[in-house]
């Protein structure tokens, strides 16, 4: 089968996140189908974009996946620059719809831009070759840009999303989501029951075991010196933005200034150098800052953490479940996961794995940090490995890539 992938973020290992798009393809791949994905030249979530194009577009291929790059603008921000980009990348897709149907003959086109505006061109491109239409929602847009920014429905913004996710629902043939608990909102913009499948994001184990990176020697000899101290390790490894909720543990580690634990934040992010200067005005000296490792350098980080935190803002988007790749790093390492969120799924209670705690409660953190460091090893290794096994049942890429043809076609031949 030829499938098409339209995603504007869509990234790969040489390229950095997103990740889903390219692996969810490469298994495709693997399975004999053939899959050309559809990206923007330009991304913020992209550690390296490809080489800006004279061209409107142009064809590479990746590890076996034929990556088509429309060319965008680069941005900053979340402002007119990202909005431009976007529309430079509806331009662009829709200038190569004819093209992209000629040439991909696609039995599966696949709209997946977060933002759901690459509709209308799927839409055109699956009907012209008969094709099943699929629309993934990572995000739900314009809802997300409503309650996190503010905006008004009346907003031309928001009112041109809108139009485009209720057609997306009306039109396509199936929905993908990351999001667990997101059919009700889908059902009352249009989405007919029985469309509704949950593929949720996902890791390759044999990638992230085979990452036997070293530590960086300054972040070595920092974990070196709390373990000699006798210290337990609650580690936080990632972005240092304010949807992280690292105020809440820094707020527990106040609380356990007198216990021999240690907080390690390893990453950067715009909060980071206030976080810095909180810790500092609060005397706080079991609290530790590093700077980001190499991803393949994550597992040896994680290996130096006793227990490890994650935690969410209380936010109503968080009634529609949360999908965090954080997460299913913390569960492959093996360590007990202290999880600060209010949502609709969670899959540290699932797992058995950690313990879920109110968002925001700096005393609840607290208070299982203690629990954790008062079981003995047997019991925290016992409660990593449930996380372990859990990731590896429910989240490697081989079985998603499966289970997201198997939902989108049917049963018929995928």
């Amino acid at each position: 089968m030829n499938i098409l992938l339209i995603n504007h973020y869509a990234g790969s290992p040489y390229h950095g996140m997103e990740y889903r798009p390219y692996y969810l393809a490469r298994e495709w791949t693997r399975m004999g189908h053939q899959v050309t994905v559809v990206a923007a030249t330009f991304s913020h979530l992209r550690s390296s974009n490809p080489e800006s194009l004279r061209s409107p577009l142009r064809e590479e291929v990746i590890d076996g996946i034929r990556y088509w790059w429309i060319r965008t603008s680069p941005y900053v921000g979340n402002g007119l620059g990202r909005v431009r980009n976007m529309l430079e990348f509806c331009w662009g897709l829709a200038r190569c719809a004819k093209r992209a149907a000629d040439a991909v003959k696609p039995g599966l086109v696949i709209a997946s831009s977060t933002y759901p505006l690459d509709i209308f061109s799927a839409h055109a491109i699956a009907r012209s070759r008969g094709a099943r239409l699929i629309f993934e929602v990572h995000d739900l847009w314009p809802l997300s840009p409503m309650e996190l920014g503010g905006l008004p429905a009346w907003h031309p913004y928001i009112a041109v999303m809108q139009v485009a996710e209720n057609f997306a629902y009306r039109k396509c043939d199936r929905v993908v989501s990351l999001l667990p608990c997101a059919e009700g909102h889908m059902r009352k913009h249009g989405l007919a029951p029985g469309k509704f499948a949950h593929v949720p994001n996902g890791l390759v184990p044999e990638e992230w075991e085979a990452a036997h990176s070293a530590l960086p020697s300054l972040h070595q000899a920092a974990l070196e010196r709390l373990r000699d101290d006798g210290l337990f390790i609650v580690g936080y490894a990632g972005a240092h933005g304010i949807a992280n909720a690292l105020d809440t543990l820094i707020d527990a580690a106040e609380l356990m200034r007198d216990q021999p634990v240690a907080v390690v934040l390893v990453g950067q992010g715009p909060e980071k150098q206030r976080l810095q200067q909180e810790v500092r005005e609060r005397s706080l000296a079991n609290v530790v800052f590093l700077d980001s490792v190499p991803k393949p350098a994550v597992p040896a980080l994680l290996s130096w953490m006793d227990a490890l935190y994650i935690g969410f803002r209380k936010m109503p988007l968080y009634r529609f479940g949360v999908n965090p790749n954080k997460l299913m790093d913390y569960m492959m390492a093996g360590k007990p996961v202290i999880q600060s969120l209010e949502a609709a799924n969670d899959m540290v209670a699932d797992a058995g794995c950690g313990i879920s705690v109110a968002a925001g409660d700096a005393h609840a953190v607290a208070e299982a940090v203690m629990r954790i460091m008062a079981m003995d090893e047997n019991q925290r290794a016992a409660m990593g490995a449930r996380g372990w096994e859990y990731v590896l049942r429910h989240h490697d890429y081989r079985v998603l890539a499966k289970k997201f043809l198997e939902a989108v076609m049917d049963g018929e031949l995928c």
